[in-house]
């Protein structure tokens, strides 16, 4: 029977590894320290929705860097594959998208050992594809986030965007952010522990927050 890897999963340490890329060897995580990183996985190089992606992070290069954000891709195609089909994308002109050149690292995964390591191998879509998995992991090391697509469906990357920050404004201030939060939105306050706190709390008259009810109070971002 073929070994089956754990999913890493939101708290755990993210599995190291060393590997090839389109920038050079890297060692992940160590080599991003003191980062956040999205490492994210797609099919295979010159696919139509993988294009699509691609595309759109190279145009989301400044975001991502403005927020200290490393961008880490990964497939199970060689290193060649991926610098071609990244060249051809330059040529490439897509809802005013062009002359897009991808400057992040993409990895080569032939042995499917960082595919593996991941989770991103799901026999029951396919055993020579990675899905699209997407793991955000803070500047410690520590995986945050992580979502899961098939492969016949686009990335929102405004989302992926949105997470990030709604992590990081977390990390910064410790407070949780609610449904659909924006950058520069009220944000919640973590919930009381004792029935005197939640008593103080619906007592307390500050401008820079209010409650709905002692479980949900918000802090004004404005």
């Amino acid at each position: 029977m073929e070994e089956q890897n754990r999913l890493p999963l939101i708290g755990d340490v993210a599995p190291s590894f060393k590997a090839v890329t389109t920038q050079g060897n890297i060692n992940f995580p160590e080599d991003f320290k003191g980062k956040w990183i999205i490492l994210f996985s797609h099919p295979a190089d010159f696919t139509p929705v993988c294009t699509t992606e691609f595309m759109t992070f190279a145009s989301m290069q400044k975001d991502f860097d403005d927020m200290n954000v490393q961008l880490v891709g990964v497939s199970i195609d060689s290193l060649y594959s991926h610098i071609a089909w990244l060249r051809k994308i330059k040529d490439l002109k897509w809802k005013n998208m062009e002359n897009l050149e991808v400057t992040f690292p993409l990895i080569e995964d032939i042995k499917m050992e960082v595919s593996k390591k991941y989770g991103m191998l799901q026999p029951n879509s396919s055993t020579t594809q990675a899905v699209r998995a997407v793991f955000v992991i803070d500047p410690k090391g520590i995986i945050q986030a992580l979502m899961y697509y098939p492969a016949s469906a686009g990335r929102n990357f405004d989302e992926i965007k949105r997470l990030v920050q709604a992590l990081q404004k977390n990390q910064n201030d410790g407070v949780a952010t609610p449904a659909d939060w924006r950058p520069g939105e009220d944000t919640i306050i973590p919930t009381p522990g004792s029935c005197g706190s939640a008593k103080e709390r619906m007592e307390d008259k500050a401008e820079d927050k209010y409650c709905l009810d002692w479980f949900l109070c918000f802090k004004r971002e404005k």
